[in-house]
């Protein structure tokens, strides 16, 4: 079994994954902290051979104690945040897990840590991590530009740009672009968080529109709305009724 150490300052979050983890009975848990100063030197007088490790932290975010390690051990992310999980990805230590971490994607990261700990690491990842740690400790972004979309071992990140619209079905979150749609880790209200609401308004509870392709809106029946895209397809989405002053609002349309 592998030897890991978990280091998240949310305690429900590490409750959360220590369970997860101990259920695939592929790991053994070294240790565990809410505070990344005191993980330092847990870390440093009992290595583990892989590092579960959230990225926003008070005091020292993930990136900053991963920069400290000498050397550092391959190293899955944990986030809420997806700009931050983007970076992560792209340090390609193994892996970043977006929360709430579902067992499903524990049992990707796990594989792909099994297949690489053998690997040797790049030799550009201190370099790439103090520069991470640097980013993050200045202002930031508050909006995606680009959402990751996985498929098995496969991660393509799509520019929101090219997003017509998103979309919840049957349990699970879409982003429509013109060519296709795409499974997402996100739900309808935290991409209402996450995206600019200057381009993005929630038109139904079920659906957020990117205004930069709307075409056209046409009064509907019991007060609600039509949103007709630009789109190929000319796709029609409804705008539930409470949303229509916020729409009209959105577009400088008076009532």
């Amino acid at each position: 079994m592998i030897r890991v150490f978990l280091v998240d300052d949310e305690p429900l979050a590490l409750k959360r994954l220590t369970r997860l983890l101990e259920e695939t009975g592929r790991v053994k848990i070294t240790g565990t902290s809410t505070d990344p100063v005191d993980a330092l030197s847990c870390i440093a007088s009992n290595p583990p051979e892989a590092l579960f490790l959230d990225i926003q932290m008070p005091g020292m975010n993930g990136f900053e104690l991963l920069g400290l390690l000498d050397p550092q051990p391959p190293t899955i992310f944990t986030t809420a945040f997806d700009q931050y999980a983007l970076r992560a990805f792209e340090v390609n230590s193994i892996d970043y897990l977006l929360k709430p971490v579902e067992a499903q994607q524990l049992t990707r990261a796990l594989n792909k840590l099994e297949r690489l700990r053998a690997s040797e690491p790049r030799a550009d990842l201190k370099a790439v991590v103090a520069q991470l740690a640097e980013a993050l400790r200045a202002p930031q972004t508050q909006y995606l530009s680009r959402v990751a979309s996985r498929t098995g071992e496969r991660v393509q990140f799509i520019d929101l740009s090219q997003v017509t619209h998103f979309f919840a079905e049957d349990k699970l979150t879409y982003a429509a672009t013109p060519a296709k749609r795409h499974v997402v880790d996100h739900t309808i209200s935290d991409l209402e968080k996450k995206l600019d609401p200057a381009k993005w308004v929630r038109i139904h509870r079920a659906t957020l529109l990117n205004i930069d392709y709307l075409l056209e809106i046409d009064a509907w029946f019991g007060g609600r709305v039509l949103a007709r895209l630009k789109d190929p397809k000319r796709t029609e989405l409804q705008v539930a009724r409470d949303r229509v002053r916020p729409l009209r609002d959105k577009l400088g349309l008076s009532t």
